[in-house]
């Protein structure tokens, strides 16, 4: 069993937020979309990072402090709100992201503990 960051344990903030940017709604998430974005390793420790260690509403990517490229993270964080896993913000210059928790409960219950089950390590 995983305790999920407070983030996730709190909900949204009071207040207004910046509109979420283009992700497809709760009912058109089609599961081999997740799945295939989810095949990546490193997709997977973004999803898992968001939901464990988040104490922000949302988290930038420099965050996250992976070292590749800028390009690349965008392309990763692109590619997770388009399946619908994450859905992001724009703040001034900074997008930030956040699990689409709910939607992805709602909508393929258990996903999400795979997800936190889930080790980079695992032979």
């Amino acid at each position: 069993m995983y305790t999920l960051a407070p983030t996730y344990v709190h909900g949204e903030p009071t207040g207004e937020l910046p509109e979420r940017l283009s992700e497809p709604a709760v009912d058109e998430i089609r599961l081999e979309r997740i799945m295939g974005v989810l095949a990546e390793p490193l997709r997977l420790t973004i999803v898992q990072r968001l939901l464990l260690s988040s104490e922000e509403f949302d988290q930038t990517c420099g965050w996250f402090g992976f070292d590749r490229p800028k390009s690349t993270l965008t392309h990763h964080f692109k590619a997770l709100r388009e399946a619908g896993v994450i859905t992001q913000r724009q703040y001034g210059l900074e997008r930030r992201s956040r699990v689409r928790l709910e939607d992805l409960n709602t909508r393929f219950p258990g996903l999400v503990d795979l997800v936190l089950d889930w080790s980079a390590n695992a032979n």
